[in-house]
């Protein structure tokens, strides 16, 4: 906001005490060229999603001038915070005493990378250590310590956190499917990260096991 009686021009981003949640984050569009902030994109891929979080190819579609690399970076670290509120929703029922393994189909196990060697978790702590670690990496002044250029080796760790993250998606799919399917029709999550993947080419086909796309028939893959 300008001082000395000014116009106020700048858009405020903020959700005041008392917002109702009908009204939570709905502040004026901003076109991304008038974006003026380090956090420009962040910002940018929220709005997208909070117009239609089901126009999937419009939230992935990056602005003609914008680094590839940010934004695939930016995009994976907005997965990471909207799939917290599945892994908060799995723990009413995925619990250790349950799901003793983080598995998708019979033919999936996954280790979980967070201990010094590789070995199996429940499925809830495999889902928490996983988060957890991709936050680290993200949030890694080693390897991320700035929000508008990005190094191509470090763009080239995101794959493996995409592997890892997506399985959360897919133990959910075909252990909970009630709690997955509640979730993805509110947040089309599952579909945008699946679309995102295949087109950076970050996760093999193989490994793409939830069928989220139209002509995908769920056909179990070979570990």
């Amino acid at each position: 906001m300008s001082e000395g009686g000014g116009t106020d021009s700048v858009l405020k981003r903020r959700n005041l005490p008392g917002t109702k949640a009908a009204n939570y984050a709905r502040w004026k569009e901003e076109p991304f060229d008038e974006m003026d902030s380090t956090l420009a994109v962040q910002q940018y891929i929220q709005q997208t999603i909070r117009k239609d979080p089901k126009d999937v190819d419009q939230i992935l579609n990056a602005p003609e001038t914008q680094d590839e690399g940010v934004w695939k970076y930016e995009h994976l670290r907005q997965f990471c915070m909207e799939l917290n509120g599945l892994a908060v929703k799995l723990q009413a029922e995925c619990k250790p005493e349950t799901c003793t393994q983080m598995t998708a189909t019979e033919q999936w196990i996954f280790l979980c990378a967070a201990h010094k060697t590789p070995k199996e978790c429940p499925a809830i702590d495999y889902t928490r250590h996983t988060l957890d670690g991709a936050a680290c990496l993200l949030n890694s002044n080693k390897y991320f310590p700035s929000r508008v250029s990005i190094k191509e080796s470090s763009v080239a760790k995101l794959g493996s956190v995409c592997r890892r993250v997506y399985r959360i998606f897919s133990h959910a799919y075909f252990h909970h499917r009630q709690i997955f399917d509640v979730f993805e029709n509110e947040s089309h999550l599952c579909r945008r990260f699946t679309v995102f993947v295949k087109k950076y080419k970050l996760m093999t086909k193989d490994n793409l096991i939830v069928p989220m796309l139209d002509g995908e028939s769920g056909t179990e893959s070979d570990a």
